[in-house]
């Protein structure tokens, strides 16, 4: 059976249109998938655990991070950095385990630029609205009304770089928007590209063709 390198997938979205959400339900059908854990230097919200949600780290630390060349992406948001780890993403596409990035835009383009470039599959998640946006922003209940607002000013810069994607879905209705992506992977996960055991795979088929004729 053939074997393939692992997909780096970017899940981008304005806040609150739904990314976080959909890439928990895709690592809950799917297992083998795993979660590029960021690097941040905001502080713990209430339950957030270092090395789970994030790598907790100072600024200097971060900095460091960054000028050591550990960082696949990086970029600041709302007064904060944030990045992703190289070493670990690197690891798990060679065993052959996709990689999901929830990531905004920023770093979306630098994970493009990278040495992934030939290897990521890219999609941004829309809103049905912006009404709905702001209605979902405010249900969560964590921000203040100063920073909801930041976060929708910042959602139409967000969405003015959808045509940089390689797919875009229109998150409506989450069960359908889980299934749209499920699809997507399934479909990316095919790609002769992908397959690096193909080559030998389709050899073995030759050579039981030689066994039949001799």
């Amino acid at each position: 059976m053939a074997q393939r390198r692992g997909i780096p997938i970017i899940l981008s979205s304005p806040s609150g249109a739904g990314k976080s959400t959909l890439a928990g339900r895709l690592m809950a059908w799917d297992p083998t998938l795993s979660f590029s854990i960021s690097a941040t230097t905001r502080a713990p919200r209430s339950g957030e655990v270092d090395g789970r949600e994030y790598y907790f780290r100072t600024k200097d630390q971060f900095q460091q991070m960054v000028d050591d060349g550990e960082m696949l992406e990086h970029a600041e948001v709302f007064g904060n950095f944030y990045g992703s780890p190289m070493a670990p993403v690197e690891r798990a596409l060679v065993e052959g385990r996709d990689v999901i990035f929830d990531i905004d835009w920023q770093g979306g383009q630098q994970v493009r630029n990278s040495t992934l470039s030939d290897d990521f599959v890219s999609i941004f998640i829309l809103p049905p609205s912006i009404a709905e946006l702001e209605k979902r922003l405010r249900s969560r209940g964590q921000d203040s009304d100063d920073v909801i607002a930041d976060r929708m000013t910042k959602s139409r810069d967000e969405i003015s770089h959808w045509a940089e994607y390689d797919y875009c879905v229109v998150n409506t209705d989450v069960d359908q928007t889980e299934a749209q992506l499920k699809a997507i992977l399934s479909a990316e996960r095919l790609r002769r590209t992908r397959q690096t055991g193909l080559v030998q795979f389709v050899r073995e088929l030759n050579a039981e063709f030689e066994g039949r004729q001799s």
